[in-house]
């Protein structure tokens, strides 16, 4: 028996997840009015954040067992703003403040401007029902 390989590294779904969340900013800022598709994007922003930093979190526990502290609390000091935001995010889109949503759009976009988007390939499928979903599910508490 063979090896088995995990080709879905966390890096690999962070960087995902990131080009995701700079499409969608890009479409965001596209659209004239403010829609059920918009929703759905704000809300798959959230599980796109909430990814990045679960990314972070397995990175640093990897480093942690290998006793590179500092290492491993830099890293996360780095993407804490994942969580964060993300955790902004749902509140605004559980209360719907939905006028909230363009000054954390702004919170978004200086993490996101080495993304480089010349053309969208994100599918709607990737956001499609991402409100409701969140909605259903239960309010995500910061477990770390």
């Amino acid at each position: 028996m063979g090896r088995v390989i995990n080709t879905n590294s966390p890096t690999k779904i962070r960087n995902s997840n990131r080009r995701l969340i700079a499409e969608l900013l890009t479409r965001m800022g596209q659209k004239q009015q403010f829609d059920d598709e918009s929703k759905d994007m704000a809300a798959a922003m959230v599980y796109a954040l909430r990814a990045i930093y679960d990314t972070c979190m397995t990175a640093a526990l990897a480093w942690e067992k290998r006793d590179y502290w500092i290492k491993a609390e830099r890293f996360l000091s780095q993407w804490e703003w994942s969580n964060t935001i993300a955790a902004n995010l749902e509140d605004v889109i559980r209360e719907e403040a939905w006028d909230l949503l363009p000054q954390l759009m702004m919170e978004l976009f200086p993490h996101f401007s080495d993304i480089e988007v010349k053309s969208l390939t994100k599918k709607p499928v990737e956001w499609q029902g991402a409100y409701q979903r969140l909605l259903k599910d239960e309010p995500k508490t910061n477990p770390y």
